[in-house]
Order: structure tokens, then C-alpha cells, then sequence
């Protein structure tokens, strides 16, 4: 039996979680119909440009997304730290970029004076709205509504443009992490839409790419992104525990891989990311243990140690050596 999402999601098991939603009938509605050759690829751009819109506003991040003709993934950060952080006026104000709140709510941001009454029921309602802009199910819910308006509109029709909600799953540890975000940014190349990662449309690893190749320096990241902060230390900042060199290198390595159950990887003649950014390391490192010294171990993409990470069997993982040594 299905499990509500409110009980598939646990900020005390981990706040990242894989989301996926499908159009309708799994129908190309986002991309070339294979039918009557009729384009709608731009509504890609609507998905992306909403997404992150809705990033600003929401207490959630985006660790990666991929777009594609008839589906897409997202890989989210709930921050709840951020939400605690607003005052009763910065809640609401959050709250107002997506609906209109309530009598209420509008009186107090025009500055006329509330009761005692009133202002406990606006707290009442702020601490509701405050749950609800760090709750994925609100999330999806506003970006599937908004895309499934502009699309019917477009086509002058009704009904259902996404065959259902979401489906979401946790991921718990920094290993389901990784592979997680580096499935969903090879997504486009494995369906061959794109040769390379850094030609494929609608990805968080191109913005990832691009921003590197931009001056001043090759460290920079999208602000639009839940940035790269290195790996889990003492004063850990806010993002990513990896550092962003190694994850490149990570889809770099994973996206040459030939799969018999998959139609694209990277190009054999294709010149290793390593090279043409030169600020990539050589060598993926990510810490399993923190106890562990010096340790080598192959990872095999075997169904079993897949199922332990929380994928199912057809999710894309890496044949990876992994070596620890002291600091």
C-alpha cells in the first residue's frame, strides 16, 4: 500500500529527497511529438526558470534537475534552519509571492495596527505558512499547477497535464547522494539527447559548468544552486559535502560508461573535463568512514549494494575506486 508523503519524509533521516513527475500518459507535452512533429521544447524553459523561481521563495534548495521531453527529476534541500530564521513579517512576505494570504496578512504588510486577537491568529496562520514553504508536497504542488496552466492555455484545452503528483525518495547518506545527483544530470545524455554533459539543455550541471568557464575565477558557482562547500568539517557552512571538482569529475567518469540498458554515454575521443577545466583534481575522493585511514574498495553496480543505497535497479551507479589517505 502507498505511503502518504508526509510519512516517506523525515527531516531527522536526512533533508535531501529525489523527486520525479511525468507528464501525463508519459505523452512528449514538453518536447517533439513524435506524431505531428509539433515542437513544445520551450516548455522546458518553463519547468527550469519556474523551478528556480520557486527556489527564492520556498525554504527549499536545488541540488541538481534534469528536464526532459516528458518528464523531469529534481534533487531537493529542505532548509528548516532558514524558515526559523524569518521574522513574522519576512514569512509573509515569502508567503505573498505565491498567494494572497488573508485579510489579515494584508493589513499588517500596510502597516495599519492589529488587536491582540488579531495578531495571535496571524501567528496562527504564519506558523502554517512557514511549515508549508519547507514542505516539498507544497513545492511540487505549485510548480505542477503553474506549468499545467501555461501549457492547457497554450494548447486551449483542459485537464490533466501531469499524470499524477510526484513521486519522491529519500536520500540518506552522502554515497545515495552523489549517485543520485549524478543520475539525474546524466539524464539527458543517457536518453542521447545531449553528448556531453555540458551540452545538455536544462540541466543543473551545465549551469554548473558555464559558471565555471565565466571570469573571474573557476570557482564561482550558480547562486540559483545549492552551492559545493567541501567535504563535512568542524565550522561546516551551508551546501553540498563534496567539493565540486571531484563531483564533475564524478559525471565525467560515470557518463562514459557504456550501459546496455541505457542509448548514450560520453563520446570515447571526448577529452577527459579534467582538461579543459583545469581547477578539476585528479582523482574522485569521497569520505564512507571517517575513521578509516587508508582504505580501497571496488563499489560494483550490483543490484544488491544498489537496493542498500535506497535505488532501485535500473538507477545509474559507477564501477569506482576509492582511496583514503592521511591528511
Amino acid at each position: 500500500m502507498p505511503k502518504p508523503r508526509y510519512a516517506q519524509i523525515s527531516l531527522d533521516a536526512t533533508p535531501y529527497y529525489h523527486c520525479i513527475c511525468r507528464c501525463v500518459r508519459r505523452a512528449f507535452l514538453c518536447g517533439t511529438d513524435e506524431h505531428s512533429g509539433q515542437s513544445y521544447e520551450h516548455r522546458r524553459g518553463w519547468i527550469e526558470d519556474k523551478l528556480l523561481e520557486l527556489a527564492d521563495i520556498f525554504a527549499i534548495d536545488i541540488a541538481a534537475y534534469a528536464i526532459m521531453s516528458n518528464h523531469y527529476h529534481v534533487v531537493l534541500h529542505i532548509d528548516k534552519p532558514l524558515t526559523e530564521s524569518w521574522d513574522r513579517n519576512q514569512a509573509i512576505q515569502h508567503w505573498h509571492q505565491l498567494f494572497t494570504g488573508n485579510a489579515l496578512s494584508q493589513r499588517y504588510l500596510n502597516g495599519e495596527s492589529l488587536g491582540q486577537a488579531e495578531l495571535k491568529k496571524l501567528d496562527e496562520d504564519v506558523l502554517i505558512w512557514r511549515h508549508r514553504l519547507m514542505d516539498i508536497s507544497w513545492f511540487m504542488r505549485v510548480l505542477n499547477e503553474s506549468i499545467a496552466r501555461q501549457a492547457n492555455t497554450e494548447d486551449n484545452c483542459t485537464g490533466r497535464f501531469w499524470e499524477g503528483r510526484f513521486k519522491s525518495q529519500a536520500l540518506l547518506d552522502e554515497a545515495a547522494l552523489m549517485a543520485c545527483m549524478a543520475y539525474v544530470d546524466l539524464n539527458p545524455l543517457r536518453a542521447k539527447m545531449a553528448k556531453t554533459p555540458e551540452t545538455s539543455d536544462y540541466t543543473s550541471i551545465k549551469q554548473r559548468i558555464y559558471q565555471i568557464q565565466q571570469p573571474p575565477h573557476s570557482t564561482q558557482q550558480p547562486k540559483s544552486l545549492l552551492p559545493f562547500v567541501g567535504y563535512p568539517r568542524q565550522t561546516m557552512p551551508k551546501g553540498l559535502p563534496f567539493r565540486l571538482n571531484d563531483y564533475l569529475e564524478l559525471v565525467d567518469w560515470t557518463g562514459r560508461i557504456l550501459r546496455e540498458d541505457k542509448r548514450g554515454a560520453i563520446p570515447e575521443n571526448t577529452p577527459p573535463i579534467s582538461i579543459w577545466i583545469p581547477s578539476i583534481g585528479s582523482i574522485w575522493l569521497i569520505i564512507l568512514n571517517a575513521r578509516l585511514k587508508v582504505w580501497s574498495v571496488r563499489l560494483i553496480n550490483s543490484n544488491r549494494f544498489v537496493r542498500n543505497l535506497g535505488f532501485s535497479e535500473h538507477r545509474e551507479f559507477v564501477v569506482v575506486k576509492l582511496i583514503f589517505r592521511n591528511a
